[in-house]
């Protein structure tokens, strides 16, 4: 796995994984470094990896029962160190529906929410949070780009790079 820090207007990393247990294993190092309010906002095609990432993080806050995509149940709320929000927004359509669950309340809450689907609504481009995005590039490998937005998240991303790869820049930049 590859991390590069790229400053293109927000504070980015993307890094490469080859298996179900690289990207378990960066979703854990994420969710290691994640704070109560914390968001995740995750994006990507159908099998592209974002309920396997969600599994990392939800492993990182001592969760260890099953973590399945909510698909069907839109929100599962799990226990660990911090309450574990899982969202999927598949098969939600209108922004209406997102009030009707009280999203707002657990985007504001003392937990940690993970949003599947996120860029079906253009409001929660508006919450302060780290945007994962997972782009399939054959069968086994998959493209990871997390996009900071805020000071806090870049500095979960900053912890992920290799000491010394911050050459010039800093977590606060």
């Amino acid at each position: 796995m590859g991390v590069l820090p790229i400053f293109n207007g927000k504070w980015m990393v993307v890094a490469r994984t080859c298996s179900e247990e690289q990207t378990e294993a960066l979703g854990r190092a994420v969710g290691e470094r994640l704070f109560p309010g914390a968001v995740l906002l995750l994006e990507g095609a159908l099998g592209a990896g974002k309920s396997v990432f969600a599994r990392g993080v939800a492993r990182a806050l001592g969760i260890s029962g099953p973590v399945r995509s909510p698909t069907f149940t839109i929100l599962n709320v799990l226990e660990g160190r911090w309450p574990f929000y899982h969202f999927d927004l598949y098969r939600l359509d209108d922004e209406t529906a997102l009030l009707e669950l009280g999203m707002e309340e657990y985007l504001d809450g003392e937990g940690v929410c993970a949003v599947e689907w996120a860029d079906k609504f253009s409001a929660l481009s508006t919450v302060p949070s780290l945007s994962i995005r997972i782009v399939r590039v054959d069968e086994h490998c998959r493209e990871i780009m997390l996009a900071a937005e805020g000071l806090e998240y870049k500095n979960v991303c900053a912890a992920l790079l290799p000491k010394g790869e911050l050459t010039g820049a800093s977590a606060g930049d």
